[in-house]
């Protein structure tokens, strides 16, 4: 099992940035990271996910604003949100999937004004 700590939420008017901390509770260098959102009445949805290798992708909404990295030395995985939009509104949370394994933070607010 792995424990997830996200942390970096807060509010910031469009246009801002924000980045996003997830702290691991062991080592994750064989394990699939993640972000994912919930805004309110929808459902949880796929941000950017980053492999061990440092492979990447995103959804089509934050393309070329967002970027996720990981430092597997300190099992942290990061979320550089650049140019947030009121759409990005949402709850934000990790996820550490390996084998048939996985694991959600406890989520972080994110709140764009516009």
């Amino acid at each position: 099992q792995v424990q997830l700590v996200e942390s970096g939420g807060g509010s910031v008017q469009a246009g801002g940035s924000l980045r996003l901390s997830c702290a691991a509770s062991r080592s994750f260098y064989r394990i699939v990271m993640g972000w994912y959102r919930q805004a309110p009445g929808k459902q949880r949805e796929l941000v950017a996910v980053i492999t061990s290798g440092g492979t990447t992708n995103y959804a089509d909404s934050v393309k070329g604003r967002f970027t996720i990295s990981r430092d597997n030395a300190k099992n942290t995985v990061y979320l550089q949100m650049n140019s947030l939009k009121s759409e990005d509104t949402a709850v934000y949370y990790c996820n550490a999937r390996w084998g048939d394994g996985n694991s959600w933070g406890q989520g972080t607010q994110v709140t764009v004004s516009s």
